[in-house]
This record gives C-alpha cells, sequence and structure tokens, in this order.
C-alpha cells in the first residue's frame, strides 16, 4: 500500500494510491501519526479500504502533498553511509554508525519550496531513502529488525554547510532549518518494495544529474541501522530514519556548488517516486 497526505499546510488530508489514482481516505477518521501506526493503522486501514472502495473519490489532480507523516518524535538521520561519499568529504568510513538528529520543523511537502535560510551560502542536497517505524522498538535484534518497518519514503536531507560545519557543535543546526526534510511524495509499506538493498536513487540540479547511485551501496544496512538506533533510544511508531546519501553532493566539489534562489531540485528513488524544490530566498 501507498499512503500519502494532501492539501493545505497543517490542514493535510490522508490518501492512498491505488492502481496510479489518488484516492482521498480523511473518512477513515485518522491522520498518519506515531499512534496511527501504533495500534496497527496500516491493518486497520487496508479493512477500511476494502469495505469501502466504490465510495473513495480520486483528489483533484495538482493538490499539495504533505509530509507524509505528522509530527514523528524524531528524524534520525546517518552521516557517511556510502563510501563513496565518505571519500568526497575528506572523511574515513566510519567504523560504527555517524548518528545526527534533524528537527521535526524541517518537515515539509515533497513538492514544497526549499527556502534558503537567513544568512545561508552553503545550503546542498542529498537524496536519501528513509526507513518509518511501524511499531515501538527497544533493544532490537538485526535478525528481527524487519517486524520494526512500517514502511519506506524518499527525504532530501539539506544541509547548510557553514551552520554544520563552521559554527562548532553538532551537525543538528545545518540540518534543521525550515523546509530541509521534504518527505514523500508517498510512504511505500514495506511490501511494495522487494528489495530496499536495491534500489536506484538520484538527483538532479537544474536538469543536470549531480547524484546517481544505488542503496545496493549503503555500509550499514537498514535491518542493523534499526538493530543499532535502537541499542541507544527507543524508536516509536512514526520516527524517521533517513539512510544516508551517495556521492554527488555540492559540498564534494571542486570547488563546491551550493544552492540559490531560482534553482530547481529534482529527486527520486525506484520505487518511491520523485519529487521536486523550487529554491527561494529566505525573506
Amino acid at each position: 500500500m501507498k499512503l500519502f497526505r494532501y492539501g493545505d499546510l497543517d490542514q493535510e488530508k490522508t490518501g492512498v494510491i491505488i492502481g496510479g489514482k489518488y484516492l482521498d481516505v480523511s473518512g477513515f477518521g485518522e491522520d498518519y501519526t506515531e499512534n496511527f501506526f501504533a495500534t496497527d493503522g496500516i491493518s486497520r486501514l487496508k479493512k477500511y479500504i476494502k469495505d469501502n472502495k466504490a465510495s473513495l473519490k480520486e483528489i483533484t489532480a495538482g493538490s499539495r502533498l504533505g509530509a507524509i507523516i505528522k509530527r514523528p518524535s524524531k528524524i534520525i538521520c546517518i552521516g557517511l553511509n556510502y563510501a563513496d561519499h565518505a571519500k568526497e568529504a575528506g572523511s574515513p568510513i566510519p567504523a560504527e554508525p555517524i548518528v545526527f538528529f534533524k528537527a521535526s520543523s524541517a518537515l515539509c511537502g515533497p513538492n514544497d519550496d526549499l527556502i534558503i535560510p537567513k544568512h545561508s551560502e552553503k545550503t546542498d542536497w542529498e537524496v536519501e531513502l528513509a526507513v518509518v517505524i511501524g511499531k515501538k522498538a527497544s533493544y532490537v535484534a538485526e535478525k528481527d529488525a524487519d517486524d520494526y518497518i512500517a514502511g519506506y519514503v524518499l527525504h532530501n536531507d539539506y544541509s547548510e554547510r557553514s551552520f554544520q560545519l563552521e559554527r562548532g557543535g553538532q551537525w543538528v543546526k545545518g540540518k534543521s532549518c525550515d523546509t530541509f526534510a521534504p518527505l514523500g511524495p508517498f510512504l511505500a509499506t514495506k511490501e511494495e518494495i522487494a528489495d530496499v538493498h536495491n534500489l536506484n536513487l538520484w538527483l538532479k540540479v537544474n536538469g543536470k544529474m549531480m547524484q546517481d547511485s544505488s542503496t545496493s551501496q549503503l555500509i550499514f544496512k537498514v535491518p542493523f541501522l534499526v538493530h543499532y538506533l535502537s541499542q541507544f533510544m527507543t524508536l516509536y511508531p512514526g520516527d524517521v530514519i533517513s539512510t544516508g546519501t551517495p556521492h554527488g553532493v555540492g559540498l564534494g566539489f571542486n570547488p563546491p556548488i551550493y544552492l540559490k534562489a531560482g534553482d530547481e531540485v529534482e529527486l527520486g528513488i525506484e520505487g518511491l517516486g520523485s519529487s521536486k524544490q523550487k529554491v527561494v530566498a529566505y525573506k
């Protein structure tokens, strides 16, 4: 099943994609929240769809898509999780996952504008596979990790490199600006993806291919990441784990290339759709 949210900001309704059609399921009466996932919402929604399929209405073409999850408790990110990206960043391959956070206030719709932050000169792009947790997870064995996954989603882990690397402290300052976490266009439940470790992922800036790789190149695979993170914190339903980006980020060029107002970023992952963000200046 493929889940999406649509409508005006902070007034989103829920939907599902069936046979390529975007259908409204707001009559189900629940948003895609921590509680939805914690109470086996996917199975309950499937039953609702089965009982009401004939009456589900197709949404208007061109409707705004919202972030696929409403207010997850955490957005956890993994740094330098592709060997070629670690190389371009001038860093050694990590012995253990590098973990940082993005503020949930960075979430936005997949096609919403990217707002260059105030005083920013080094805003960068990062296409990433994100994992959505389906049930409360603590001290999970790697072999059981799949049981705790609800599905997968496309994420652009935007980064302000001077905030991240030149201002002291942790990376979170360069990762959490408003609009820095476009998530979607939809969440694909795990049975939709045959092999999550064999998906093409790509990103273009102004039509030029900048990133083109495969999740087969992940250093730390999805089950290990769920296991690993659950040793340090409880993962709650709806939490997002962004698994890292491949080579081709702006920081890796000589000289570096950063985004400016008027640019357009397009990205996608095989089986998880694509998104597009227009870059605008902070006002």
